[in-house]
């Protein structure tokens, strides 16, 4: 933060720490001119007030909060840009981009300082590192695992689902159904494929799918055709007079997702013949993704899991497949 900011949160809290201590000791003191005990004179409900100190044990209690909070300040950050004497800090903030990120880590551990994020990485790795390797790997810890095969382990099918929830649930949900924009991976609807290997690929190296608009080609008539084409492909009730003129123009879209409607994995286009719709199977979210498109981003984890977790997550994301379509 800049220096001005710096100096009014640094201002602001050691003034607030005075004003504290400084309001503490005056109660402390006995200003009442009437001895400790006395009546003071004042009745409001038929309460006497009495001329009574504060409690020992609340004094004592709030100084030495006060102390505590004193010494959190002098060792770790709190003000402003004060880094404190120990030299903590919670994480890099400097970083843009994982290869600096993984640099910072990097350097933290060799200068031993007090990186809580890159401590706590380090912590975990030198803790679970080694069951990582032993359920991704084979017995030579050279030579990684097929998926379908560790998919057969109940422990590394544990050990994937914890890994999935950590990394993965925020966007696919705890149970790995999806939600809107984000694909459902418990059942068998793919956009890349789901074959193991394409699972881990897509893990691996993340996905870019881009659905153009296409208001400015058809028009608002040709985006109402194209849609009631399209949901009847599904089986859906539509106008038939609209979907006839819906297939004449699907020809712009068969490109990608096929003069049948079935899509293409090289391409990420989805199946429109089906009942699984990512954005949404109602008319108007169809027409919305038609009119204005769809920008979704998978990213790549490579870097940030490595390659023995992201076996283990693809083998509990293939498995999951694997037991709904049984």
């Amino acid at each position: 933060m800049t220096t001005f900011w710096s100096l009014w949160i640094t201002i602001i809290t050691i003034a607030t720490f005075v004003g504290i201590a400084a309001l503490l000791y005056w109660c402390s003191r006995d200003k009442m001119g009437v001895e400790e005990g006395e009546d003071m004179g004042h009745e409001y409900d038929g309460i006497r007030e009495i001329n009574n100190p504060l409690p020992k044990w609340w004094s004592y209690m709030f100084w030495g909060t006060l102390i505590f909070g004193a010494v959190y300040l002098v060792l770790y950050p709190g003000l402003g840009n004060f880094k404190g004497v120990l030299g903590w800090t919670s994480s890099d903030q400097t970083v843009r981009s994982m290869a600096e990120s993984q640099a910072s880590m990097e350097r933290s551990r060799q200068e031993k300082t007090l990186d809580q994020y890159a401590k706590e990485l380090g912590d975990a790795q030198a803790r679970f590192g080694e069951t990582f390797k032993a359920l991704a790997y084979d017995s030579t810890g050279h030579t990684l695992l097929p998926i379908t095969q560790i998919a057969e382990n109940d422990e590394a099918i544990k050990v994937g689902q914890r890994l999935f929830i950590q990394n993965c649930a925020q966007c696919h949900g705890s149970d790995a159904r999806g939600q809107a924009g984000y694909p459902n991976l418990a059942d068998n609807a793919w956009l890349y494929g789901g074959e193991a290997e394409t699972i881990k690929t897509t893990i691996m190296n993340g996905r870019i799918g881009v659905m153009p608009a296409w208001i400015d080609s058809l028009g608002k008539d040709g985006v109402k055709e194209v849609t009631s084409y399209v949901l009847s492909m599904s089986g859906r009730k539509v106008n038939a007079k609209e979907a006839a003129a819906g297939k004449q123009r699907f020809v712009v879209c068969a490109a990608c997702h096929g003069t049948d409607g079935k899509g293409n994995p090289a391409f990420g286009a989805p199946d429109l013949t089906d009942n699984t719709w990512l954005y949404g199977g109602s008319r108007r979210a169809v027409e919305a993704t038609i009119t204005h498109g769809r920008q979704g981003v998978m990213p790549a984890w490579k870097d940030v899991l490595g390659e023995e977790k992201v076996q283990l997550i693809s083998a509990y994301v293939w498995s999951l497949s694997e037991s709904n379509s049984k």
